[in-house]
């Protein structure tokens, strides 16, 4: 199951940044005194008490100011309200009550998400809930007194919060249609391969980077199948900088990839792998989801027959993070190889399920650490127990140990290169979880 979008909204310097900070637990954002400079579009993974979310801290809006940058800050925020389930409106009781405010609720009012309303810079609750209460006006129900900058009220707060979260389906992976979110930069041919698939114009494209205005769901059915495809493509072009347009689109992937099963990477072919494709990746990376490379536009490429070798190791160089991924060289033009997509998803998808019973892992296990010995510090050597799987989507494994510190970061790559030479597991991540257990409780 997805984790639930909570985005925080609200006018320039009312202190949204030292909020996402504090809820994230480090210092993501730039905070400084003037409006404004919250230059990127950040997320975070947060967890609270039984709840894990993914927080996103946007620019401030200011409903209708004609300067370049306040507009571009307000066209993110309205993204933000798009994809988040929940939404945290954030106000400044040093301020007061705002025409900016107002203006802002009502267009949260109209976005029909849920909304909690936070009052920051609250250092005295007993002297300042007068000026608390007066953001009742705005129509939002109750507002919550908080502190960001002195961590104050921030449990109460996501309590609230996590109230306001879509109800947790009952998770039926086996007749569950799998979703497949393609990602990539502006301009790569994402939804151009969508259409190509359906064989019809559904998603517009355009030689503009980024003309698709919102993540928009198809779905597909091959070979008696059916998949539901999550194009990101970005927004039109507004700002003539072009990391503006980056950072807009950041918060559409972190969406799609959150509800995906399976993320295609689309990267051009001609431009090549660039850094950028390498923060999209490690977002998809991040989550553990499954991961196919479709390097597109292979048509338009000079080859010989060590091109493709040549190109696949410069992505793995790049990608060097995710050595499991597939890699596919397709083209929308022509349709070249866009038929094996198809046959490497259902692969990846029989990899992020693919259970290893205890026994068969544990022979794997004794097998490696006979061929390469623990690593060893002080005297003290690594004893590995046993190892189980715990969870799929992506496979995760609980390792238990004599002491965790001695697991050394090169000796658990290398145990996992070992079940994966056994099993396999293209295309998805493997999670590993050291436990320590007393010798004579294992």
């Amino acid at each position: 199951m997805s984790k639930p979008i909570v985005a925080i909204v609200g006018r320039p310097n009312v202190g949204k940044s030292t909020l996402f900070n504090g809820l994230a637990g480090e210092n993501i954002s730039i905070v400084k005194d003037t409006p404004g400079v919250t230059r990127d579009r950040i997320y975070a993974d947060v967890r609270w008490l039984n709840w894990s979310f993914t927080l996103i801290d946007t620019g401030g809006i200011e409903p209708e100011s004609r300067d370049v940058i306040l507009s571009q800050m307000r066209e993110q925020a309205m993204i933000a309200i798009e994809t988040a389930d929940v939404i945290l409106f954030l106000t400044d009781v040093r301020q007061g009550l705002t025409d900016a405010d107002a203006k802002v609720a009502d267009m949260l009012r109209r976005s029909g998400k849920p909304v909690v309303l936070a009052v920051n810079k609250v250092d005295n609750f007993s002297r300042q809930m007068m000026d608390v209460y007066e953001f009742y006006n705005l129509g939002l129900g109750e507002p919550h007194a908080i502190s960001a900058a002195g961590k104050l009220g921030l449990g109460d707060l996501l309590d609230v919060v996590a109230e306001r979260f879509p109800e947790r389906e009952e998770e039926d992976g086996e007749n569950e249609i799998p979703r497949i979110a393609i990602v990539g930069k502006p301009n790569v041919g994402k939804s151009s391969i969508i259409n190509k698939l359906l064989g019809q114009n559904r998603v517009i494209v355009s030689d503009v980077a980024g003309t698709t205005r919102d993540a928009i769901d198809t779905n597909v059915r091959w070979n008696g199948k059916d998949y539901i495809f999550i194009d990101t493509a970005g927004l039109r072009r507004k700002s003539r900088v072009s990391e503006e347009l980056e950072r807009y689109s950041i918060i559409r992937t972190v969406s799609a990839v959150e509800r995906a099963d399976v993320v295609i990477l689309v990267i051009d072919a001609v431009e090549g792998v660039t850094e950028q494709d390498a923060k999209i990746a490690g977002i998809a990376h991040d989550r553990g989801k499954g991961i196919i490379i479709a390097v597109n536009k292979w048509d338009a490429v000079e080859k010989n027959d060590k091109t493709v070798k040549e190109y696949s190791e410069r992505i793995r160089s790049v990608l060097s993070f995710m050595p499991y991924a597939e890699i596919l060289f397709v083209s929308a033009v022509t349709g070249q190889r866009l038929p094996r997509l198809f046959d490497t998803i259902d692969v990846v998808l029989e990899n992020q399920t693919l259970r290893v019973a205890t026994g068969v892992l544990n022979e794997i296990l004794t097998e490696a650490v006979a061929m390469q010995q623990p690593p060893s510090d002080k005297g003290r050597r690594l004893k590995i127990f046993y190892m189980t799987q715990v969870a799929v989507k992506p496979p995760a494994f609980v390792v238990f140990v004599n002491e965790k510190k001695l697991m050394h970061f090169s000796y658990l790559r290398y145990l996992e290169n070992k079940i994966r030479e056994a099993f396999g597991f293209r295309g998805t991540a493997l999670k590993f979880i050291v436990r320590e257990r007393k010798e004579k409780e294992a």
